[in-house]
């Protein structure tokens, strides 16, 4: 038996980089541990607001929530294929990104393990918006995995000059 054992791990993916690479880690300590995998896109509520105060229309964001649907079904769908994993879900949460993250979804969903990509914000932008990796990170009521390299342990972040 494992020093630590997780049983109910949470992967946010927002199709960028850097949470596929969590995605991908988080599938493989799901199956060591046997543990359930919790999938969720946050669709962030500012962005139904576009510019000059207007908002999106209905069908814009019915749209927007179906991408991300698909999106998660396709994610799902590859890991019951490529690695026999069965015990996911998958879930869209609206609201803000990192509260939903670090507070409210591992509440409702008892996650003990937290799986997140390294920020893909420059040092300008995680100022201004700030990092919802960082915020996790120091609000998470459990552990939080900051993933930065691929499943070889290669950084595949981006070089600093």
């Amino acid at each position: 038996m494992a020093e630590q054992e997780y049983h109910n791990i949470l992967v946010p993916v927002d199709g960028s980089p850097e949470a596929e690479l969590a995605f991908d880690k988080a599938k493989r300590i799901a199956q060591t541990n046997g543990a359930h995998l919790d999938l969720l896109t946050v669709l962030d509520t500012k962005q139904f607001v576009g510019n000059y105060g207007g908002s999106l229309t209905g069908d814009a964001i019915y749209q927007i929530s179906e991408d991300a649907q698909n999106y998660l079904e396709n994610l799902k769908a590859a890991a019951i294929e490529k690695s026999g994993l069965k015990d996911i879900g998958i879930h869209i949460r609206f609201g803000n990104p990192k509260v939903v993250i670090a507070r409210d979804f591992p509440r409702d969903h008892h996650n003990d393990m937290i799986m997140i990509g390294a920020t893909g914000l420059n040092a300008v932008e995680r100022v201004l918006v700030g990092s919802v990796t960082e915020y996790v990170n120091r609000h998470a009521p459990c552990d939080v995995l900051i993933v930065r390299t691929d499943l070889n342990n290669k950084f595949q972040g981006k070089k600093k000059k």
